[in-house]
């Protein structure tokens, strides 16, 4: 079978979408060795992520010619030509993943394309009108161009037929595992490094994503009110700052919380699974998301997870987390307090959850994925 990817995120993002693409393609590429890949992308970044990609001999690295690339059209390349491209190596699937795909492509081939989520029409608060219409645009074309739509969990799959219509039989649910960086072992000498780098207290309380209202972190501190001085443990909010962080700092400064609080708002990729290692428990209790990821890299670092009720968290998660309603903070005070003083009870959270996530492994992830595709042929 000959496979072409959409692979811009690929070899130029190194975060969420870029993990998942990276993760897809080296998992086809690890358990599928008959396969022919092939990878669009108008553009390369130096990076140590991608030079697999570019050394290993068996990926097929594809870019806009020398003259497309000098009038910078390599968008124009990717939306616009990739049709012709494919038609030209004989595709039998193009994957596109992350919500788009080329102009025509499925008259050259079966596509497949990858939805994450569909929280910029369920919060559309949270976008502003132009991204909002840029994003809906391209999700409907792609899942009316697509043969067949992959949703990275049910929550996704729920939205597509119920915000866009999508005909159910046209959706399948893949998962998406976490990066093998999570699955790094660290000597104390390495941990007692990196606490070091950081400042981290000895025991600390862990969140880690864009500081944005609907991340919700604003709900961890709000707990810290109902909880008595000596159960407050240190947290440490690691992600990318927005406006929504002076929301989180004026609501620490009336409280008394200033002192409790550490911001990382920039951490080193390799550093952050020994963060995950280091902490008490991971505290993530946002709104709304496409899957969680970081749920299941807390939980492959051995740390007990308190999470939201509702959209997708169980499905990442898993049974053995604890659950309390995104508005409800005296619930989460009392999550906090169990995970960090039932020893008996946080063991066995961790050791359920490490069990459940054995779904996201790489080769079963690709298995699926390559069914889909022999589906879809």
């Amino acid at each position: 079978m000959i496979i072409g990817y959409d692979a811009k995120r690929l070899f130029n993002n190194f975060t969420g979408l870029g993990n998942y693409s990276r993760f897809i393609v080296k998992g086809i590429h690890q358990h599928f060795t008959e396969e022919q890949l092939y990878l669009f992308t108008p553009k390369v970044k130096d990076h140590p992520e991608v030079k697999e990609f570019l050394q290993e001999p068996s990926y097929h690295v594809m870019q806009p010619t020398a003259w497309l690339q000098l009038l910078r059209l390599g968008s124009f390349w990717r939306t616009a030509l990739l049709a012709r491209e494919a038609r030209h190596q004989g595709l039998d699937v193009f994957h596109g993943l992350s919500h788009e795909l080329p102009r025509g492509i499925a008259k050259v081939c079966k596509a497949v394309v990858t939805i994450h989520d569909l929280i910029f029409l369920r919060y559309p608060q949270f976008y502003s009108s132009i991204d909002r219409w840029i994003y809906t645009k391209k999700v409907k074309h792609a899942c009316q161009e697509a043969h067949v739509i992959v949703a990275i969990s049910e929550q996704t799959k729920n939205d597509l037929i119920e915000l866009l219509g999508v005909p159910e039989a046209k959706i399948k649910v893949v998962y998406q595992g976490c990066h093998p960086n999570f699955k790094r072992s660290f000597d104390q000498e390495a941990l007692l490094t990196i606490r070091k780098k950081y400042a981290l207290p000895d025991r600390f309380l862990l969140n880690v994503g864009t500081i944005e209202p609907r991340k919700n972190a604003l709900l961890i501190l709000q707990a810290y009110t109902h909880l008595p001085e000596a159960a407050r443990l240190p947290l440490v909010m690691v992600g990318r700052p927005t406006a929504y962080l002076q929301t989180i700092k004026d609501f620490a400064k009336e409280h008394q919380l200033e002192a409790y609080i550490t911001y990382l708002h920039t951490v080193a990729f390799q550093d952050l699974p020994a963060i995950y290692k280091m902490s008490e428990a991971f505290i993530y209790p946002s709104i709304f998301e496409g899957f969680g990821i970081p749920l299941v890299e807390a939980i492959t670092c051995k740390i007990p997870v308190i999470t939201s009720t509702g959209s997708c968290f169980s499905e990442a998660a898993g049974p053995h987390a604890l659950y309390v309603p995104p508005t409800d903070d005296a619930a989460l005070a009392q999550a906090i307090q169990i995970v960090c003083q039932d020893t008996t009870k946080r063991q066995q959270m961790i050791e359920g959850s490490l069990q459940y996530i054995e779904r996201f492994s790489e080769e079963r992830i690709a298995k699926d994925m390559m069914d889909l595709y022999r589906s879809v042929l």
